[in-house]
């Protein structure tokens, strides 16, 4: 059982008969009467997003979740193909169960596949990966002062804001969790 004192960004919970991951919580003390304790929750299968209070000292039901390694093989269409590190049983996931990930997949990488009671609900990426930029339009020299950006359109069809210095053809890496550039590599 998770209490409102345990709740940590990330942990899944079971809320009304379906599986629920916390994005963000705030313990609110009134002048008068018991805290509370207000919930963002995201909907693991569906995606969708909402908030909620509870009172202090609410319990749930927690949900374990399964990772399990997985290798990136290919893309093929609007399905992408996967297979199991240990077991080599090979599988596919839609673009729509894979939400924001697809935009940071590069075939042969290595991650982990999430699975609740038997069955995939997503992948969890690695916190950066290393992506080729394949357009961006050229720096100017003098425009430094500011930390001026760019747009640049990354092997996997990500855009992103980069440095003036990067190139077409220069390889960056990319946090997963916001989307942002974070260095030349």
């Amino acid at each position: 059982m998770v209490s409102t004192g345990d709740l940590r960004k990330g942990i899944a919970i079971e809320l009304d008969g379906e599986l629920w991951q916390v994005l963000d919580y705030h313990h609110i003390k009134m002048g008068r009467g018991s805290a509370q304790v207000r919930i963002k929750l995201r909907n693991v299968k569906k995606g969708q997003t909402i908030e909620r209070s509870f009172q202090a000292g609410e319990k749930w039901p927690r949900a374990w979740l399964d990772r399990r390694s997985i290798q990136y093989l290919y893309r093929d269409g609007d399905d992408f193909h996967f297979m199991d590190a240990e077991s080599f049983e090979q599988f596919s996931l839609s673009a729509e169960q894979l939400d924001d990930s697809v935009s940071f997949l590069k075939e042969g990488m290595t991650l982990d596949r999430v699975n609740y009671e038997g069955e995939t609900i997503g992948v969890e990426l690695p916190v950066t990966v290393d992506l080729v930029v394949t357009q961006t339009e050229p720096g100017f020299a003098g425009d430094t002062q500011t930390g001026a950006r760019k747009q640049a359109t990354l092997e996997t069809g990500h855009v992103v804001m980069v440095p003036l210095f990067v190139d077409a053809g220069d390889t960056i890496r990319v946090d997963t969790r916001t989307g942002e550039y974070q260095t030349r590599v």
